[in-house]
């Protein structure tokens, strides 16, 4: 049976800020994103299953996407935690989805945390094979699970 890689296609929109950083994005500023997120298996070949001739089922990617990406980081801000944010957070109103992460929250960051938590979730006789993470429509970062053996 043949290896298969299938695609899914995501969009949501954050903000962030690069805490120390030299240039305009240690300002908040907001992106709209796009996630490719490329998984890999052999169909399933069991005449009696629902899910005869798929690898995974698109709409059960979808689901763990939406749970693990989407409903946190869709019109989130995410800040880095050394940063000076105890100010932001007297605003409750207009921080309800303000994350404050261990990191420094850059695409190539981001892609590495998506990667964790896509893989965690997927059927076992699934794999990650790679993600995009487009920040704007002209950059963006890539992430391969044969660069990255150590992200399982």
């Amino acid at each position: 049976m043949y290896n298969i890689r299938l695609t899914k296609i995501f969009y949501f929109e954050m903000s962030h800020a690069l805490w120390n950083y030299d240039g305009l994005c240690r300002n908040i500023h907001g992106h709209s994103y796009q996630l490719h997120v490329t998984v890999s298996g052999k169909p399933e070949t069991n005449n009696e299953s629902s899910k005869l001739g798929m690898v995974m089922d698109f709409g059960d990617l979808k689901k763990i996407v939406k749970q693990e990406i989407l409903d946190v980081y869709d019109h989130s801000l995410i800040i880095n935690e050394i940063s000076e944010h105890r100010n932001l957070l007297l605003t409750p109103q207009m921080t309800q989805r303000l994350i404050v992460a261990p990191y420094q929250p850059t695409a190539e960051n981001l892609i590495v945390v998506f990667a964790k938590k896509i893989n965690q979730l997927l059927p076992s006789h699934v794999k990650l094979h790679s993600l995009k993470l487009y920040e704007t429509s002209t950059a963006f970062v890539e992430w391969f699970a044969q660069d990255n053996p150590d992200t399982y």
